[in-house]
């Protein structure tokens, strides 16, 4: 194989949506498969749209995500600069050199120009690409207009009219387009900044790129960009054009179906793992029935050969059932220190937790591990282990259901002695006790509730004496005083 160098270019006009971090995941595992180099370049051209900050978002995101780039803005490389605002007079010269051989022409429309022409196509239900009408003027007529309207001059591609552009894609096979139907493209505006058409085919050029990865909706421009590589005498790379993914409407991905910003995922509590896992698998596969993949593992096994051809449907249930295992899979420690700003955005843990306090968040966890799909949903799940004994808040059906029945009052007095006078305060001896408050009386559920109630203002969570003993003795004491408090029954002396 060719050394592999793959490269993602994204422009800077917003956050980085998933998409694009599923562009990037595959450049990168290409290019950790085959011993190759990633190549980050930013496509920053259009400067009417780029947005302040969106490179560094961009670095920011590729950064959270893992995807570590061996060129890039940051990090230098051979080929540089890889800001392609940064790269001007390479296109310039580029874009002379083909129209002294030829293959580009200067054009010097004005925009109500242009405009008048589409207008007059559309009316007459005809192709409102450009008219070509600058492609063959005398060496008179270009002075002229050379002299009159420099301002507006772009250079634009001479497509050869009468014939065919055909290439090769991994995923697609072989597409040929006739050209009668491809546009004389602008290459290099007036302004001195390239098109897209150009840009990307000098960079990479340039840049040495073996493959280009990029979505399917670039297939329509790939005969261009092989007609530029033909002019300009240059070994086109290898195209693979990959399938959107969709959400489930059919469509392209779109802010309702999930096409959020990739930093939005790991802030909403999706873990790394998960939407590396998730999203390697979404139009790829390496033929095997099998789900789950550690990072390794997908560095092993991909190739650009296993890109399916088709779209796949963005699936966010799926992607829950991935963060879910991923969850469950992680250690105590690292779940504690990976939830910790979501408990602290919530204001349940201050800034500089000591280790006591990391602790028991730790055990805590360890309790709600099983329930827990996304890392947010700590805070909700947890809140009434991490709040004040006289701050967690009790659901008011709860409470009319369990602490209105005749003698709850006296049940829960009970137990609490029999916590009081445990030795050890544990998941076996708080079983005991509360048992022991229903004997003979009542079915051990009737103690049961009431208690879970009382320790945790709710009806659900994890198993009541672990919850019991994960909160320890003097926490359930104050709790039972509190629920004890709330009927209006003097508390027994200790």
């Amino acid at each position: 194989m060719t050394d592999v160098r793959v490269r993602f270019a994204p422009s800077p006009t917003g956050a980085l949506h998933i998409g694009g971090v599923r562009t990037a995941l595959w450049d990168w595992l290409f290019a950790r498969h085959s011993g190759g180099k990633f190549i980050l370049r930013i496509e920053d051209t259009d400067k009417t749209r780029e947005v302040e900050g969106g490179v560094q978002t961009i670095l920011d995101s590729l950064r959270a995500y893992g995807l570590d780039y061996d060129e890039g803005p940051d990090v230098g490389g051979p080929y540089g600069p890889y800001i392609q605002s940064e790269r001007l007079a390479f296109y310039q010269k580029y874009a002379e050199r083909l129209v002294a051989s030829g293959h580009a022409y200067y054009a010097y429309d004005t925009p109500d120009e242009l405009q008048r022409f589409r207008e007059q196509q559309q009316m007459r239900g005809l192709p409102t690409g450009y008219s070509r009408r600058h492609r063959d003027l005398s060496d008179a007529d270009r002075e002229r207009y050379d002299r009159e309207r420099r301002e507006f001059r772009v250079i634009r591609l001479a497509v050869p009219r009468d014939e065919q552009t055909t290439f090769h894609d991994v995923v697609y096979g072989e597409i040929t387009y006739e050209n009668k139907v491809l546009d004389d493209q602008v290459l290099l505006k007036s302004d001195g900044f390239p098109t897209y058409q150009l840009a990307n085919v000098v960079d990479d050029h340039l840049m040495q790129i073996s493959h280009v990865l990029r979505g399917e909706d670039w297939i329509p421009s790939t005969p261009l960009h092989i007609l530029l590589y033909r002019a300009l005498g240059w070994e086109p790379p290898a195209f693979v054009h990959l399938p959107n993914m969709l959400g489930s409407d059919g469509k392209k991905l779109s802010k309702r179906f999930m096409a959020v910003g990739a930093m939005e995922y790991l802030r909403d509590g999706y873990l790394r793992e998960a939407l590396i896992n998730f999203l390697a698998l979404q139009g790829w596969s390496a033929k095997e029935e099998r789900d789950v993949y550690s990072v390794e593992e997908l560095i092993e096994k991909f190739s650009p050969e296993g890109i399916l051809n088709k779209s796949p449907i963005f699936d966010p249930d799926k992607l829950l059932w991935y963060n879910g295992q991923y969850i469950r899979a992680l250690s105590l420690s690292d779940l504690a220190a990976r939830t910790l700003p979501f408990l602290q955005r919530a204001n349940l843990v201050g800034q500089d937790p000591d280790t006591s306090t990391l602790s028991y968040i730790g055990h805590v966890l360890k309790l709600e591990q099983e329930r827990m799909k996304t890392l947010a949903d700590a805070p909700a799940l947890a809140d009434f282990f991490l709040l004040g004994d006289d701050e967690y808040p009790f659901d008011e059906k709860a409470v009319q259901k369990w602490f209105t029945q005749p003698a709850v009052a006296d049940r829960l007095r009970r137990v609490r002695a029999g916590f009081a006078e445990l030795d050890v305060f544990d998941e076996t001896n708080t079983e005991a006790v509360v048992r022991a408050a229903a004997e003979a009386e009542v079915k051990a559920s009737e103690v049961i509730h009431p208690v879970r109630v009382a320790v945790s203002g709710r009806t659900t969570g994890p198993g009541l004496f672990e919850t019991l003993a994960t909160l320890g003795r003097e926490r359930c004491l104050r709790r039972l005083d509190r629920a004890l408090g709330m009927m209006a029954i003097p508390l027994a002396s200790e």
